[in-house]
């Protein structure tokens, strides 16, 4: 099974096991590792030699990856963070606290480094710090993390960062796949071994549709017993290399292969199959591999893969004297100007070939692929030239700050400004926002808002419900002017509502653009 999680770590599924104190022990750990999936070292409150004894045991029974979880309140927490270096760990996940004082070492021993958060705080400071990934944890899980619910929190942090989210706690329901889609996954896969996973399928299917649904298929009989439900219902099984042809012989299915060929040349071949769409399993997730370089080899092949390609050669840019365009970063969902910086052809093949805006420093004389050590990555969304062709528009997802003075934008020096209506619907809905969010922080004498936020929040929702109603009763008015009037006051006070909740409007868009 290809994943993000599979590939970031080398391992075959994307299971990890909890660091359960003196529960995750080598012969626990060795055991899941074996099985495909991430075994971890449950360091609790134990002495840095036991964890050492583990980590040797562990060694001695399997050579996959494993990982150790250091509990940060830990006496010896400074002795073991110093073993997991010594002994080339590969993962480490930590609780109970902030690891950051660990980070820069652990990296550079090339560590995966994992925390457990219980909030979207600590996961962006761990996604500045450096970490490969988060767990979001909610109460469920041991109940000592914090008070929100996995559901509740997972979706906050797949908002909050870029970097993979892992969710733990309580995953069990068709309601908690419909809430996981909604944090943004693309697919769910169903494990058809599972008879409650089979009367599932065609209700979450119907929900959200056939092309979200992935079937997990170990053997044939898996398949021909559910046949006809499976090409209703989904778009594509995930089969050991062992069955793929079988299935197509019978179905026109896309199949995605799991297969534990580690070759390159062999990989290739599955690849070349008609049936075969995808693949995953140990060449892909292991990280000596760079995809990079294998989508390059399969393009070579003739064999399909996703890449960035531009619609236009290099060569027929109009280069600047030193040789460069300038290029023009935007935020995607806003269209805020983040910053100007410049591209020659090295930086603009390598920003195809990564995804992430990477740029030609004049000051440096070296390529630069923005975030590589501050962590303010910069996605790419898309790419345009202008009439000219000697000037790039790029659309990024940003992640902090765009400017290198912790600003969100490098554009924030005022010159000069003439007063104008902006009527832009987006800047209006925040203009309207942030007032009302100073008249909560600053109060202000006889301020109708501040009214409101007095009397609290059952005043709040009572307004909010009596402009529902005002709205029903203008729509049935022929004149649009009075609808008009009453959509202005039920927004206000609906505003006053998600600012009472603390909910912005950039999570409403986002939340709305994912259904």
């Amino acid at each position: 099974m290809k994943t993000v999680i599979t590939e970031l770590l080398g391992i075959e599924y994307p299971v990890i096991q909890g660091g359960m104190a003196w529960v995750g022990t080598a012969e626990l750990a060795a055991a899941v590792s074996e099985a495909g999936g991430l075994g971890i070292i449950g360091a609790g409150g134990a002495p840095a030699s036991w964890v050492e004894e583990q980590i040797h045991k562990v060694k001695e029974k399997t050579d996959k990856p494993f990982g150790v979880n250091l509990m940060l309140l830990n006496p010896e927490a400074d002795a073991i963070a110093e073993l997991l270096v010594k002994e080339e760990v590969k993962v480490v996940t930590t609780g109970a606290g902030n690891p950051e004082k660990y980070m820069e070492e652990w990296k550079k021993a090339g560590v995966r480094v994992i925390p457990v958060v219980a909030s979207t705080a600590l996961a962006k400071r761990m996604e500045k710090a450096g970490a490969d990934a988060v767990i979001a944890e909610g109460t469920e899980s041991g109940g000592h993390i914090g008070e929100t619910t996995t559901m509740a929190l997972v979706p906050q942090v797949v908002d909050a960062v870029q970097i993979p989210v892992i969710a733990a706690g309580n995953i069990k329901r068709m309601e908690d796949v419909k809430k996981l889609i909604y944090a943004g996954c693309a697919k769910v896969v169903l494990n058809f071994s599972k008879k409650s996973n089979i009367e599932l399928l065609e209700e979450v299917s119907r929900r959200f549709g056939k092309e979200r649904m992935m079937i997990s298929i170990s053997d044939l009989k898996e398949f021909t017993e559910n046949q006809e439900l499976i090409e209703t219902y989904a778009d594509s099984v995930l089969a050991l290399d062992t069955v793929e042809n079988e299935i197509a012989q019978i179905s026109q299915i896309s199949i995605v292969l799991h297969t534990d060929e580690s070759s390159q040349e062999k990989v290739l071949e599955l690849l070349g199959e008609t049936a075969v769409s995808g693949l995953c399993g140990a060449y892909v997730s292991s990280l000596e591999n760079d995809l990079h370089t294998l989508k390059e080899t399969c393009e070579k092949a003739g064999i399909p893969v996703n890449t960035y390609k531009s619609n236009i050669a290099w060569s027929d840019f109009k280069l600047n004297s030193d040789g460069m365009v300038p290029v023009i970063v935007q935020d995607y969902r806003t269209d805020e100007v983040l910053m100007l910086a410049y591209m020659n052809e090295l930086a603009f093949d390598t920003t195809l070939k990564l995804g992430k805006m990477t740029y030609w420093s004049r000051s440096r004389n070296e390529l630069w692929t923005k975030g590589l050590t501050s962590g303010h990555v910069q996605y790419v969304k898309s790419l345009t030239i202008d009439c000219d062709n000697d000037t790039i528009l790029a659309k990024v997802d940003q992640v902090g700050a765009a400017c290198h003075t912790g600003n969100r934008t490098c554009f924030f020096k005022p010159l000069m400004k003439k007063e104008y209506d902006d009527t832009n619907p987006l800047h209006v809905f925040q203009n309207v926002y942030d007032v009302i969010t100073d008249r909560k922080a600053n109060p202000k004498e006889g301020s109708y808002t501040n009214y409101l936020f007095d009397k609290g929040i059952d005043k709040i929702l009572k307004k909010v419900g009596e402009e529902c109603t005002e709205i029903v009763i203008a729509a049935k008015n022929p004149d649009k002017e009075e609808i008009k009037y009453e959509i202005s006051d039920f927004l206000y006070h609906m505003m006053v509502l998600m600012v009472e909740k603390g909910v912005s409007w950039e999570e409403i868009t986002r939340e709305l653009a994912k259904r």
